[in-house]
């Protein structure tokens, strides 16, 4: 009988290629904005027990990633500084990718707020331009100048937060308690630019970045990165803490209905 691909899988077919797609060096070119928001706008968007960080910092990334046999890979987030337990580390309400593959990897395996989206990273000489869009809205643009090289960083391991859960079948809160997972981030930089510019946020009402308004900007850098990820689930918390925020993992489609 010829070879059923939809059939059963051996334990080494069963690997899971999402860790091991993040646990190899894979550089990527990522630029990197850092902005001060209203510190009451922090504390509405993250579920407890997370809680804000030691200042109001949201950072917007946008990256692109070259992998040998593979298209170009675009990767954004969309975060805040936060805290758990005395663990400093950030919390992401977007992270728009350019693939299938790392929408759900990244999001059934870490709990990562992942979404389909375009992501594209632009450079002409010394202009740089970053920018996601989803439903027809470019939601971020980051536009600058590149400047200075700058002294590269030691080694860096910094931590992210995620909410993994599961919507019940019968649309009535989670399968189980939503797990609290801590993904730990070894980086490595081989090159850093300073970039003098703006971080520009648009309306959409799926995915509605505009309400943390720039306050000020704190610096925008481009550099060549490598990341390796670790996650571990940390603990559990009660679903209904989760449940009024799952519209950051879900587009919300309510409007639509209504129109």
């Amino acid at each position: 009988m010829a070879n059923v691909r939809y059939g059963a899988r051996s334990e080494d077919q069963l690997r899971n290629r999402e860790v091991e797609a993040t646990s190899v060096d894979v550089w990527a070119t990522t630029l990197v904005a850092r902005y001060l928001t209203d510190p009451e706008v922090i504390a509405a968007v993250l579920p407890p027990p997370v809680e804000p960080g030691a200042d109001p910092v949201v950072k917007v990334t946008v990256a692109t990633v070259d992998i040998t046999g593979y298209p170009t890979v675009g990767a954004g987030s969309f975060s805040v500084r936060a805290r758990h337990e005395g663990t400093e580390g950030f919390y992401a309400l977007l992270m728009p990718m350019t693939t299938e593959q790392s929408v759900i990897g990244g999001r059934e395996t870490f709990g990562e707020p992942k979404k389909l989206g375009a992501v594209d990273l632009l450079r002409h000489g010394d202009r740089v331009t970053g920018s996601f869009a989803r439903m027809g809205t470019e939601i971020v643009t980051i536009d600058g100048t590149v400047g200075r090289q700058l002294d590269l960083p030691d080694t860096e391991t910094r931590t992210d937060f995620y909410f993994k859960f599961l919507p019940s079948p019968d649309g009535k809160g989670f399968d189980s308690d939503p797990a609290l997972v801590y993904c730990h981030r070894t980086e490595q930089t081989r090159k850093l630019e300073e970039v003098s510019g703006e971080v520009i946020l648009r309306e959409s009402r799926f995915d509605p970045v505009a309400d943390l308004p720039v306050r000020q900007l704190l610096d925008i850098t481009l550099a060549e990165r490598s990341s390796i990820q670790r996650g571990e689930i940390h603990g559990t918390v009660p679903g209904e803490w989760i449940r009024p925020y799952v519209h950051q993992r879900y587009d919300d489609l309510s409007p639509v209905g209504e129109e």
